[in-house]
C-alpha cells in the first residue's frame, strides 16, 4: 500500500463513531481525574500505576492499556509514550489525554483496529512527566506565558539534559570494540540525577520497552537519534554534525511513519524551519547531551523518537481540536510500529527461558537483550537477517530469518549447555522485566536553545 494511503485508511477506520472530546487545558488534579475517568469507563483494560513522585510530590502516573493490565505477556510487545517533559510544551500532554480518552472509547465501541491494538500490546502513557513545571506555565497560561517559564523542573534543571552520559562512553568504547548496548552506568549516576529522571531510568529499566516517543514542543518535526554529535570540537555553539545509530534506516522510517500520518508535519516547512520529509537526525538538527531518547537507545531494548508538534509551545484550547486531529492517526499508527521486524523466545534444552541472552543482528551493530520470560523484540525493516542468540554458560545459535512488511517474523532459539561453563544465574544486563516496576520510583532534568528538545 501507497505510503500516504495508509495513512488515509487508519483515519478514516478511526473516524467510524469517533467519540465527542472535551479541548482543554487539564490542571494536575484535572489530569489526574481524567486519567482515573478512562480507568473508571475501560476498568478491564486499564491500569493506572506511578512511577514515583515529582520534586514538589506530585506523582508520575502512568495509564497502561492492555487485555491483562498488570502482566507483561510473553511475545507481547511493551510501548510507552511520554508527554510534558519540559513543563511549558503541553501539547503532548493534552495529546496523550485525548489518546487514553480516544482508545478507552473505541474498545468500547467494538473498534476492530483499537481492540486488536490493546489486546496485543502493552501501551503505557504517561501524559507528564514535569507536572511541577507545568504549573508554573500554566499560572501564566498560553497568552502570557515565557519561552522558558516553567521549562525546567522545581529544581531549575532541564529533565532532558538530566540523563547519564552514555554517547561519549559509547563513542570511545566503539574505537575500542567495548559495548553497543545496555552501556553500564557510572557509579555515582544517582547523585547527578533529579527525582522525575530517577523515576524514569528505573522505570525502563523495569519494563522491556521496544518503541517509544517523548513529545515536545517548540518545532514541527520527528527527531530521531543520536541527539548527541560524536565530533566534539564545536563546545561552545550550536552543531550540526549528521550523527547515525547504527539503525539510522529503521529511525528514519519510524520517524517518517509519524510525520506522513500527521496533518501537515510532512511537509517540512514549519515554524520557520525546513525539514525534508518532516524528520531530522538530531545531532544534525543540533547537538544535545545527556537527553532521554539517546540514553533510551543506548542503556535498554527501546527505540525512542521525539516529536516536537507544535510551533505554540502553550497553544490556546480553541487550537487544541485541530492539533487532535492532525494528530490522531498518527499517534496510533506509531504505536502499531511496534508490530514489525522478529522476536520469539530464547530458551534452554528444557524449554525454560533464558533471560539477558544477547540477540545480535548481523551488519548492524546494535544489540537486544531477552527479558526475565525469555521472549525478545528487535524492530527490523523488511529484509533478510542472519541472526545469533547468545548467553553466558550456552552455546550461540544462529539462523537465517526473513522479516516482511506486515508482522514480526516469529524467530525462536533453543540454547544448548556450554559443556566448559556453567550457565551463570540468568539476568538481564542492565534491565529486568519486573511487573511489580510500579512500585518503584524515577527522576528527570535538562537545558538548551532554540526549541530545545
Amino acid at each position: 500500500m501507497a505510503r500516504w494511503l495508509r495513512p488515509l485508511v487508519g483515519a478514516l477506520i478511526l473516524l467510524e463513531g469517533a467519540a465527542a472530546l472535551s479541548f482543554l487545558h487539564h490542571r494536575y488534579e484535572e489530569m489526574v481525574q481524567a486519567l482515573f475517568r478512562v480507568q473508571s469507563q475501560c476498568p478491564y483494560v486499564t491500569r493506572i500505576y506511578s512511577i514515583g513522585r515529582s520534586v514538589e510530590g506530585r506523582h508520575l502516573y502512568v495509564l497502561e492499556f492492555s487485555d491483562y493490565p498488570g502482566i507483561h505477556e510473553p511475545l507481547e510487545p511493551e510501548f510507552k509514550y511520554v508527554g510534558n517533559m519540559h513543563g511549558n510544551e503541553v501539547l503532548g500532554r493534552e495529546l496523550l489525554l485525548q489518546l487514553s480518552e480516544f482508545l478507552c472509547e473505541e474498545y468500547r465501541r467494538g473498534n476492530e483496529r483499537i481492540t486488536h491494538l490493546i489486546h496485543d500490546t502493552r501501551i503505557h502513557i504517561m501524559p507528564s512527566m514535569n507536572p511541577d513545571g507545568y504549573e508554573v506555565a500554566a499560572k501564566q497560561g498560553p497568552d502570557s506565558n515565557g519561552y522558558l517559564t516553567g521549562r525546567n523542573n522545581a529544581n531549575g534543571v532541564d529533565l532532558n539534559r538530566n540523563f547519564p552520559d552514555l554517547n561519549t562512553f559509547m563513542y570511545y568504547s566503539g574505537e575500542i570494540s567495548g559495548p553497543n548496548h545496555h552501556i553500564p552506568l557510572p557509579d555515582n549516576w544517582k547523585s547527578q540525577v533529579e527525582p522525575e529522571t530517577l523515576a524514569v531510568i528505573q522505570w525502563i529499566s523495569s519494563y522491556n520497552f521496544v518503541l517509544s516517543a517523548n513529545l515536545h514542543g517548540g518545532a514541527v518535526v520527528a527527531n530521531y537519534p543520536y541527539d548527541k554529535s560524536q565530533d566534539q570540537r564545536f563546545r561552545n555553539h550550536r552543531r550540526t554534525v549528521n550523527t547515525p545509530t547504527p539503525d539510522d534506516k529503521l529511525f528514519q522510517k519510524l520517524a517518517k511513519t509519524y510525520s506522513y500520518a500527521h496533518g501537515w508535519m510532512h511537509r517540512g516547512w514549519n515554524c520557520g524551519d525546513y525539514f525534508a520529509d518532516g524528520i531530522t537526525n538530531g545531532a544534525s538538527w543540533y547537538s544535545l547531551s545527556k537527553g532521554m531518547q539517546d540514553f533510551n537507545y543506548l542503556y535498554t531494548n527501546c527505540f525512542e523518537i521525539t516529536l516536537e508538534l507544535s510551533c505554540n509551545k502553550f497553544p490556546p484550547e480553541e487550537d487544541l481540536e485541530r492539533q487532535w486531529m492532525a494528530n490522531r492517526e498518527a499517534l496510533v499508527l506509531f504505536m502499531e510500529e511496534v508490530h514489525q521486524g522478529i522476536k520469539g523466545m530464547v530458551s534452554d534444552e528444557n524449554n525454560n527461558g533464558i533471560a539477558g541472552a544477547v540477540i545480535s543482528v548481523q551488519g548492524i551493530s546494535h544489540d537486544v537483550t531477552s527479558g526475565d520470560m525469555g521472549d525478545y523484540f528487535r524492530l527490523l525493516l523488511p529484509g533478510t537477517y542472519t541472526v545469533t542468540a547468545s548467553a553466558e554458560g550456552y552455546q550461540p545459535q544462529t539462523v537465517t530469518t526473513t522479516v516482511g512488511p506486515a508482522a514480526p517474523s516469529l524467530v525462536h532459539f533453543q540454547l544448548k549447555l556450554d559443556v566448559v561453563r556453567k550457565p551463570p544465574e540468568r539476568k538481564a544486563p542492565g534491565m529486568r522485566m519486573n511487573n511489580k516496576a510500579h512500585q518503584k520510583k524515577v527522576v528527570p532534568r535538562a537545558t538548551r536553545r532554540g526549541t530545545q528538545r
